[in-house]
């Protein structure tokens, strides 16, 4: 694992992208405490799809009331 500080990785992002992607993760310092990494993107990681929102909007049950009414009741106990 390659240690450089967040200057080198300014003055040569890209050198140190190809680094990561070839040759394994690069530690990013900021005056000598790491605070980052970069590491190869491994294609194999499958990621769960986001829930359908849609869906789950049309499966709630509906406000038997008009909203106007609801609001206008809201305001009379005032």
């Amino acid at each position: 694992m390659k240690t450089i500080s967040i200057r080198e990785l300014h003055l040569e992002t890209g050198r140190w992208v190809r680094h990561a992607a070839s040759q394994g993760s690069v530690v990013v310092t900021d005056r000598g405490r790491r605070v980052a990494a970069l590491q190869p993107f491994d294609a194999s990681a499958t990621r769960q799809p986001l829930p359908n929102r849609e869906a789950a909007i049309r499966k709630r049950s509906r406000v038997p009331v008009d909203s106007v009414v609801y609001q206008a009741e809201l305001r009379e106990d005032r």
